[in-house]
């Protein structure tokens, strides 16, 4: 009898503790017109500027993302040199999967130009948490076809600190974009002990 009351109070537990770090209300939030955002990362801080006009679905997630402290100690585990540097995946695995709804697909609206960040997604409606910084002119994004879908719509540009992302440690190259599985499993563990060098995002958050 102790053991069913202990496990029944293990489940209420976790379920409370997932409940405050998650809300299903929060993705319905819309972004205004524009919004700026402040990253503090492991290499000191960038900015960024919003448009809803370039992605409403898009730039709505990333908003609520931002507004509902998504964006704290999360890995910049994908740095690949004159290309992108990408973010997006959880410490906590069950916050990590809360986040995990797609979003509708949209057009390419704005270039996909230096400094520009986009949703990754690997086919129809996988936009969700993860996105990508271009490092570079990426133009090829924005016509790119796959998976029944066609290009990444970005949805804001760094606007300062742009000195502080070409920062970001990039000698793993492309090596952790394939592990992503370990990374969902292991979050920021599994990372510190094998890929000590990896750059973090501390916290972001929105600025007038």
């Amino acid at each position: 009898m102790k053991r069913k009351l202990f496990f029944l109070a293990t489940i209420v537990l976790l379920t409370s503790c997932a409940s405050k770090k998650f809300n299903s209300k929060w993705l319905e939030k819309q972004a205004p017109e524009t919004f700026k955002a402040r990253f503090e990362t492991t290499q000191g801080n960038f900015d960024v500027e919003a448009v809803r006009e370039w992605s409403p679905k898009g730039v709505d997630r990333f908003y609520q993302l931002i507004k509902y402290g998504y964006y704290q100690d999360v890995a910049i585990y994908r740095v690949v040199p004159n290309f992108v540097a990408q973010f997006g995946i959880h410490n906590d695995s069950l916050i990590n999967k809360s986040w995990q709804k797609g979003i509708e697909d949209e057009p390419v609206i704005q270039k996909n130009d230096a400094m520009t960040l986009a949703f990754a997604r690997g086919g129809v409606k996988t936009r969700s948490n993860q996105i990508f910084i271009n490092l570079k002119d990426n133009y090829r994004l924005d016509k790119l076809a796959y998976s029944g879908v066609t290009g990444f719509p970005v949805i804001a540009k760094v606007t300062t600190g742009k000195e502080n992302v070409l920062k970001f440690y990039s000698g793993y190259g492309d090596n952790l974009g394939r592990k992503q599985g370990q990374i969902n499993k292991g979050g920021n563990t599994f990372l510190k002990e094998n890929y000590p060098k990896v750059d973090y995002i501390i916290k972001a958050y929105l600025i007038k």
